[in-house]
């Protein structure tokens, strides 16, 4: 077995465009075969199962999935939360010519299913009219085992929240217990973990140029299971990243210290005199050398965590391997992870490189719907409400809050959209969008408004290979969009770092 991760994506809009670009657009990704006959299609190249209701707007990971991949050129179909209870309203779209993508939706299914006191919650925000129970709990693993009863043959890849979360062993809140991947129980063939456009394109263009589903195991931010370890990768156990144990008392800052006196003399009064008879002239490899070399080899190094086994029967050989995942996540140096889990082994590759602006760009400036499908008639969605006078700027955080998982799921790099995609988003909203009186609710993400906050170095985002310079770039870090009146005015503040 062969893995060589390529230090250097392809951006998003230079791919080869698919042969099935000539269907052109669907005014929404069809969810009946009825769609499909209607657009000339006989057959979907991707399927999309999805526990939300399909929304056409880019605060929807089936929208954005869809609407990207469709850009791709290849067509994809949408299921909406099927009827898990048998394998039919998975054959409704017919079977994929590529593969399946399943998801749990933009909630984990049980955080959306139950309460914290593991009391079933009565309503669902990504439902038509609020309804809840129109999903099962643990809902990619169902899904995916669905999907594999329609057809065993399909690839399936799996990704968002649910699964990016449970891509190693993990404790279970609801059963009080450590489980193993989610991909070991959802029998899927990927994982895509973190915010996955890098990931899925490259998957769909290996996949439609005959490569098998087995093949694809050098794409960044995906995990699968390997029988046995490469031969050419270096095997580093992860104690020699974190060292597990006992958590020392911290040391008390207002002790007072004897104070270190290095005065150069002896105990006789007299200074020492230095001997330069024998001194050896020190010479230092360049710097840039000596980094790209070790970043070289991190590219070929797989850190082993503590096996399913051991974090299970030990707590802190849990905490231990959760905090080697926590500090493996910078993109341009992290290194592959592999976990044994009962005879299996999963391996996970490092994370996906951000998106560049033009890339964010590119996503978000997609034609979307921006409403619910039509199927749903005038069934109200409360997710959908609250976000559709929103515009979504910026991705990541790199707070690391405890108490939230933002930074494990999209990374701590701040990725950032251009002010003019966000004005023509604004724009799309001014004349798409039924209801809209000029106020745009929301400008921001998924955390507090990051927008632009980066480090003043950006070498330690520069990813292993690369060796050009760090370019000093100018960007307008202020936006300030009043729309109280219409039309809105917008103003610009060009500042330099």
């Amino acid at each position: 077995m062969q893995i060589s991760l390529s230090p250097r994506p392809t951006p998003l809009n230079q791919y080869p465009v698919y042969w099935a670009e000539c269907y052109g657009r669907a005014p929404f990704l069809p969810v009946s075969r009825a769609e499909m006959d209607a657009l000339g299609w006989d057959s979907c190249d991707v399927i999309l199962v999805t526990g939300d209701a399909y929304v056409d707007h880019p605060s929807f990971g089936m929208a954005i999935i869809g609407r990207l991949l469709e850009a791709q050129g290849f067509r994809v179909g949408i299921i909406s939360q099927p009827n898990w209870n048998s394998a039919a309203s998975f054959k409704s779209l017919g079977e994929p010519n590529l593969f399946f993508g399943v998801t749990a939706g933009n909630m984990d299914s049980m955080i959306n299913r139950y309460t914290a006191d593991r009391k079933i919650r009565s309503d669902d925000a990504y439902s038509p009219d609020d309804i809840g129970g129109k999903r099962p709990d643990r809902c990619s693993i169902v899904y995916a085992q669905r999907c594999r009863e329609a057809y065993k043959d399909t690839p399936i890849v799996i990704g968002g929240i649910e699964a990016s979360l449970r891509r190693i062993a993990h404790y279970d809140y609801w059963q009080d217990k450590v489980r193993r991947s989610i991909l070991a129980d959802a029998k899927a063939d990927l994982l895509i973990y973190g915010n996955g456009e890098r990931a899925i394109v490259e998957v769909a263009h290996r996949l439609s140029l005959g490569h098998g589903i087995e093949d694809v195991n050098d794409v960044r931010g995906t995990a699968f299971f390997i029988k046995d370890l490469p031969a050419d990768w270096q095997v580093m156990d992860s104690t020699n990243v974190d060292k597990p144990g006992r958590i020392e008392q911290p040391i008390n800052p207002y002790d007072t210290v004897e104070p270190v006196c290095d005065s150069g003399e002896d105990s006789g009064g007299e200074t020492e005199k230095s001997d330069t008879k024998n001194s050896v002239k020190v010479t230092f490899a360049d710097k840039n050398e000596r980094v790209q070399y070790k970043l070289g080899q991190r590219l070929k190094t797989v850190i082993r965590l503590p096996s399913f086994n051991d974090v299970d029967r030990d707590p802190v050989l849990y905490a231990h391997a959760s905090r080697v995942l926590h500090l493996e996540t910078n993109p341009g140096n992290a290194r592959a992870l592999v976990q044994n889990q009962g005879g299996q082994k999963i391996w996970i590759n490092p994370p996906p490189i951000p998106l560049s602006t033009e890339e964010m760009d590119f996503v978000f400036d997609l034609e979307y719907a921006r409403v619910p499908h039509p199927v749903y008639g005038g069934a109200r969605i409360p997710a959908y409400e609250m976000i559709r006078f929103s515009v979504n700027i910026m991705r990541g955080c790199f707070g690391g809050c405890t108490f939230c998982s933002i930074t494990e799921h999209e990374g701590r790099i701040i990725q950032n959209r251009s002010e003019d995609s966000i004005i023509r988003e604004i724009e799309e909203i001014r004349d798409k969008v039924p209801g809209f009186t000029g106020v745009i609710s929301d400008l921001g993400g998924p955390t507090a408004n990051m927008y632009r906050i980066a480090c003043k170095s950006t070498k330690i985002e520069v990813p292993v290979g690369d060796h050009r310079a760090s370019i000093p770039v100018s960007v307008k870090t202020s936006i300030l969009i009043t729309l109280l009146s219409y039309p809105y005015t917008v103003e610009h503040e060009n500042s330099k770092v």
